[in-house]
């Protein structure tokens, strides 16, 4: 009696459940809840290309260094590049003279100790340091910038998907909120807009950054090979440098790819004639 007793009771709960499941189901399907704001209006990142862009491309060494300026005289006040020392840049193209002065002229110097009062100090950058951080700690990063802490750029395009095409939108995706439209010409809703010391960016996962708009007008960095430094020239250039301190050895991995590629398929052609070979008399 027991027994049958627990067994109508779970066959109950079990139908209620199953109804329930059904019902769900059924206004799910009749009256779907409705996207979220950010789903509805953030945008996939541009279609842009780099000269790295596929199996046989490779780094623009003066792309690169155009990169690293905007990097520098923009971006360096406020997001560290800690996994890069200046030694590094002579990968791009910088001579060691040129690296030294990158190094000995960075804006913020290189934390270190008084060797004669043991107290805290700072100097100027050596070739074998890593890039320093603008700021002194997280405390101080995000005081400085309204309690948003800016990341450190290093791997920046493998931390996001289609990384270098991301950069380059958010840095070109500013805009006004009160004139964008949705893919499906649906205007953005005045809740949405970014609140105070916040920016509209369709580029940026929940539409509004901490960080103002960062290349704001064209000529804002002056290109030492006479490069016309308009927007989005500055913008495909430091994300394609931004590639390289995430990516720094993808050349030489490009490379080693193909002589492995090559030597495989010479090595399969080998053993595939050494076998009609061998075999060749042994056929009955």
């Amino acid at each position: 009696m027991v027994r049958l007793g627990a067994f109508l009771v779970g066959l109950f709960m079990a139908g209620w459940l199953l109804i329930s499941a059904g019902f769900t189901t059924y206004e799910m399907i009749t009256d779907p809840a409705e996207k979220p704001v950010e789903y509805q209006f953030a945008l996939h990142p541009k279609e842009v290309s780099f000269a790295h862009d596929g199996l046989f491309g490779k780094y623009d060494n003066q792309q690169l260094q155009r990169g690293f300026k905007v990097y520098k005289e923009v971006c360096a006040a406020c997001h560290s590049l800690n996994q890069i020392a200046f030694r590094n840049f002579a990968e791009i193209g910088y001579s060691e003279e040129q690296v030294k002065a990158i190094a000995k002229d960075w804006p913020t110097q290189v934390p270190s100790i008084n060797p004669d009062t043991g107290e805290a100090a700072t100097r100027p950058g050596l070739p074998t340091d890593k890039i320093p951080s603008p700021y002194p700690n997280e405390t101080a990063a995000r005081a400085a910038n309204n309690n948003a802490l800016p990341p450190d750029l290093s791997l920046i395009t493998k931390a996001r998907h289609n990384g270098p095409a991301y950069v380059y939108s958010l840095l070109t995706g500013y805009t006004d909120p009160a004139t964008f439209k949705n893919e499906e010409g649906k205007p953005l809703p005045k809740e949405a807009y970014p609140g105070p010391g916040l920016s509209f960016n369709p580029y940026f996962p929940n539409l509004n950054i901490a960080m103002a708009q960062p290349l704001a007008s064209d000529g804002q960095v002056t290109y030492d090979d006479g490069t016309k430094s308009t927007v989005s020239q500055m913008a495909k250039d430091v994300s394609a440098f931004l590639t390289w301190t995430a990516e720094p050895k993808m050349n030489q991995r490009k490379q080693a790819g193909w002589a492995a590629l090559i030597f495989l398929i010479v090595f399969t052609g080998l053993a595939w004639m050494s076998y009609k070979q061998i075999w060749a008399d042994k056929r009955s």
